[in-house]
């Protein structure tokens, strides 16, 4: 062939030009699932997603598609799309895979479901170690089954043959302190130092949420001085616990330096750091120094939450900063936050009480067309 007959040949040829770049097939899916709107259509989707190998490796996916359907109530669902994993055989012989099974089920309180796919696991060909054993319980505590986590525990290490880890020991601490029995808390501590478990920064701040949230104080401090002696480092998580024991206690001067503390420490306070200070000061009806934190957020990256609002709104009607309260609950509609009805409607109520029935019309509406508005807000009638 020519030259000139080759030229014409590829100027001319019918053949296709080379693809674009196609977009990422599993983050396309996975999008295409967050949008579905309908939970039917969703699960459907969802089962016919999982014939293909790489999106049974997507933990997320799983992950937020089970939480819609259990904030849902629709736990049916949740059973039809766990049960239908079963069929690959080659992933459900895995015991991670299968651990991630028995793991959503407890993640949607479905305790007793759970348990089966556990039992299962011999009949599935897969073996059951300390990583299934673990699932189970977390997903004992996760179904707020907590009295039946220390005889779970207790049951299965001898029926398997499982030696329990600091996970394994770490969830029944858990369980002990969300039934307040602290005493029993500490006594797995001491029983898994003999078995030459070390606890670890997850230990302790189980430990000190537990003692610091129910007002023991006291018992809270001894939790932390043990930590120092184990040479664990606290992290924000546990400064919060401290701050919150402190702020129970009324010690807001040293709740204070120990904020101002953290940045030597490597830490920085986040939004639970800060409620804990604003939430004591409300406490204490000191509307100067609820402004003065509440601007310190300005400086830092965390922003106020729900919790925030929920504490700080009320507060504001009590001390008749109505013009505050108000522009701050248009300003978390318009930024789209995540705020209950039963605050909104604190203002609103103020409002008409104050005869602003406009304002309170408005505040309302914005309420009513916000899709983060948790409850339904409405305007009394004015008397």
């Amino acid at each position: 062939m020519s030259f000139l007959s080759r030229l014409l040949h590829r100027t001319f040829s019918t053949s296709p030009s080379k693809s674009p770049p196609q977009p990422n097939t599993m983050e396309s899916l996975s999008t295409a699932l967050y949008k579905e709107r309908n939970l039917r259509t969703l699960v459907d989707k969802f089962k016919s997603s999982s014939d293909n190998p790489r999106f049974r490796t997507k933990t997320g996916i799983y992950d937020s598609t089970v939480r819609r359907l259990a904030s849902a109530k629709k736990f049916r669902w949740v059973k039809e799309i766990l049960e239908h994993q079963k069929q690959y055989h080659h992933d459900i012989s895995k015991e991670g895979f299968t651990a991630r099974l028995i793991s959503l089920y407890g993640k949607s309180g479905m305790f007793e479901q759970a348990h089966k796919v556990f039992d299962e696991m011999p009949d599935l060909k897969c073996d059951r170690t300390v990583k299934s054993f673990n699932a189970l319980l977390g997903a004992c505590v996760n179904s707020k089954k907590f009295h039946k986590v220390d005889m779970l525990f207790r049951e299965l290490q001898e029926k398997l043959g499982v030696k329990p880890d600091v996970i394994s020991y770490n969830t029944v601490i858990k369980a002990f302190c969300a039934m307040g029995l602290f005493d029993s808390a500490l006594s797995i501590v001491d029983e898994m130092e003999k078995k030459g478990v070390e606890p670890d920064l997850i230990t302790f701040n189980t430990l000190l949420d537990g003692f610091y949230w129910k007002g023991q104080f006291v018992d809270g401090e001894k939790i932390w001085r043990k930590m120092e002696k184990s040479n664990v480092l606290p992290d924000i998580r546990s400064y919060n616990a401290k701050l919150v024991g402190l702020v129970s206690e009324k010690k807001m001067i040293e709740a204070v330096e120990l904020v101002g503390e953290l940045g030597s420490k490597g830490v920085e306070p986040d939004a639970q750091s800060y409620n804990a200070l604003i939430r004591g000061y409300c406490k204490d009806g000191n509307l100067e120094e609820v402004k003065r934190w509440y601007g310190e957020w300005e400086k830092y990256d965390c922003g106020p939450d729900r919790a925030t609002f929920a504490t700080l709104i009320p507060f504001l009607c009590e001390k008749d900063e109505l013009d505050w309260a108000f522009e701050l609950c248009k300003g978390v509609i318009t930024r789209r936050r995540l705020v209950d009805g039963a605050v909104l409607q604190v203002v609103i109520d103020a409002l008409v009480k104050e005869s602003k029935i406009e304002e309170a019309k408005k505040l309302a509406e914005m309420g009513k067309s916000n899709s983060y508005t948790r409850y339904k807000v409405k305007v009394p009638s004015q008397d």
